[in-house]
């Protein structure tokens, strides 16, 4: 079992920046990767960031690469969302959710956080 807790949401003019941040318990020796993700009203939940946690590799969604940088640090072991330059369209509810060596996807999800972007 691993339990996450988002922070960090809010609201934001559009170009400014905020900090996500996701604090993990549990089996966390266990995760091989940790993503953001985020669902917009009316949309389908999206994968934005995610960073393999035992190389550091990381991967961005088209939209959001070269705004946002997703990091660990692994004595907090938290794991952050650097946004910077938001625009309207990353008004979502973001998520970080964790996926465990020997499953199949990511089964663990925190409760979400909101971001709200205004023109």
């Amino acid at each position: 079992q691993v339990q996450l807790v988002e922070s960090g949401g809010g609201l934001v003019q559009a170009g400014g920046s905020l900090r996500l941040s996701c604090a993990i318990s549990g089996r966390i020796f266990s995760i091989n990767s940790m993503g953001w993700f985020r669902q917009a009203p009316g949309k389908q939940r999206e994968l934005v960031a995610a960073i393999v946690t035992s190389l550091g590799t990381t991967h961005y969604a088209n939209s959001v690469k070269d705004r946002f940088t997703i990091s660990r640090d692994n004595a907090k072991n938290t794991v952050y969302l650097q946004m910077n330059s938001l625009k309207p369209e990353d008004t979502a509810v973001y998520y970080c959710a964790a996926y465990l060596e020997g499953e199949s996807g990511y089964d663990y999800w925190g409760q979400g956080t909101q971001v709200t972007v205004s023109s």
